[in-house]
């Protein structure tokens, strides 16, 4: 027996049109009037042919088509028929096949192919009901999901239209407004601060900033501090004066080199303090000494700069400057990792393939299942290490190889109530802030509260200065 109210199978049913492909006259008599009492506009054949005229005269939401047409007729066969041809011309309407037990093996195999449930004769109203009310809510929010992904490329498109956005690969909201964002300060002559996970992406977004700045024809140079030894980043940065250490010969810096254009800054949580406050001269005086020199130097550079550290915590604890932050921070453009933006995953995955090379239905699952630990750059790795090692151009979900979890699981900071207090208070209520001042995500702040029975208020607004 249903569980449906006649109220949620009305709201369900109604404005959309049912075609019931059926040669006798009774069996469509009794659909017309069934479905028309819960608000369905039901449209009937007595035919294959006069169906498949039906369907293509207007716009059908759900198809209801018998197996056999005439009398004489047990095999199937025309129903079979009828299957592929609504398919081949209407493929995203569900279809419900009517079978007698005698076809219920074939039925089965329809529904392999795309059809999207079987009825038995004779049918059970309720259970007929309930299928065709599921199958209707399903059209109608894949119809939605088909019409936002609609607006989202157009706003990509729009987007794409007006600024360089260096072949970036995405179709979720969360990286729409951040890469609308990104051209929109692109033109401001002010430092960008890019914070997000490791491998989400914040190279290529520093790359949509400089092409669209006022720099893009100017130099633009890249330092990852992560990979230099502490004792050459000042060399790297502000050059050296031959002498200036064994072997030293005179060479201009990246911020010399760079002098009126974009320098780059990647993984800027690793520099020394010492160095912080050399880069700190830098940005407030445009002056600066090459190693070994007393002669100070100027230079006009735009910084942008990129970190997967949690800053503000790192000037709590003494290894951040907080002048430096809040020089750097005057825009800050924060990436979410791959596993909070989840529509990118295939679209990029579709990208990182090699030419000849698709995902098949079993691999694209177990993308989506996966949670990206190492987000971007572990996709692409994964993607090209498929291409590799797959024996079949199909590539089938066992040659991604993803492990069952995360190699490294997440550890969250041991934070008792009065910290996670105070940082709602600082953050005046907004979880989102609070989350990224704690060094958690948000999912991580709302378990912690509930377990220190901290509740969720509405965010307050800031004092006024």
């Amino acid at each position: 027996m249903s569980h449906d109210s006649p109220g949620s199978l009305h709201a369900s049913l109604a404005s959309r049109t049912v075609l019931v492909i059926d040669d006798n006259e009774g069996v469509r008599t009794a659909f017309d009037v069934l479905l028309s009492l819960h608000g369905a506009r039901v449209l009937t054949a007595a035919s294959p042919a006069e169906g498949l005229s039906a369907l293509a005269r207007q716009g059908v939401d759900l198809v209801i088509q018998d197996m056999n047409f005439r009398r004489e007729a047990t095999s199937g066969a025309e129903g079979i028929a009828l299957f592929r041809d609504i398919r081949a011309r209407a493929p995203h309407v569900p279809i419900i096949l009517l079978t007698a037990w005698t076809q219920l093996e074939t039925a089965v195999e329809l529904v392999r192919a795309g059809a999207a449930d079987y009825i038995a004769k004779p049918w059970e109203d309720a259970r007929l009901l309930t299928s065709v009310r599921n199958l209707l809510d399903l059209g109608r929010a894949r119809a939605e999901a088909e019409a936002l992904r609609s607006r989202r490329a157009e706003a990509r498109a729009a987007l794409a239209e007006r600024f360089d956005l260096r072949g970036i690969i995405y179709e979720s909201e969360a990286m729409q407004t951040l890469v609308a964002m990104a051209t929109q300060v692109a033109h401001a002559e002010v430092p960008v601060l890019i914070t997000g996970p490791n491998g989400a992406g914040k190279e290529v977004l520093a790359d949509i900033v400089q092409a669209n700045s006022e720099r893009a024809d100017r130099p633009y140079f890249k330092v990852n501090l992560a990979t230099l030894p502490h004792e050459l980043i000042e060399a790297e940065l502000f050059g050296t004066e031959a002498g200036a250490f064994t072997g030293a010969r005179a060479r201009a810096g990246r911020f010399e080199a760079a002098d009126g254009g974009t320098l780059f800054l990647d993984e800027l949580g690793t520099l020394a303090v010492g160095s912080q406050t050399k880069l700190l001269r830098v940005l407030q005086t445009g002056e600066f000494e090459r190693l070994g020199s007393n002669n100070p130097r100027r230079t006009h550079v735009r910084i942008i700069a990129a970190t997967n550290t949690n800053l503000r915590r790192a000037i709590r604890d003494g290894s951040f400057r907080e002048d430096l932050f809040y020089r750097l921070n005057v825009i800050e453009l924060e990436v979410p990792a791959l596993s909070e933006r989840r529509e990118d995953i295939l679209p990029l995955a579709q990208h990182f393939l090699e030419h000849g090379f698709q995902l098949s239905p079993e691999a694209q699952d177990a993308l989506l299942r996966y949670p990206w630990p190492g987000n971007v750059r572990e996709l692409q790795n994964a993607i090209r290490r498929a291409c590799l090692l797959s024996g079949e151009r199909a590539i089938a979900a066992a040659a991604l190889n993803l492990p069952a979890a995360p190699s490294v699981p997440v550890e969250e900071p041991d934070l008792d109530r009065a910290s996670v207090a105070a940082a709602l208070e600082r953050a005046h209520g907004v979880i989102a802030h609070a989350a990224r001042d704690l060094g958690l995500s948000r999912q991580a702040l709302y378990r912690r509260m509930e377990k220190l029975g901290l509740k969720t208020e509405t965010p307050r607004a800031p004092p006024a200065p």
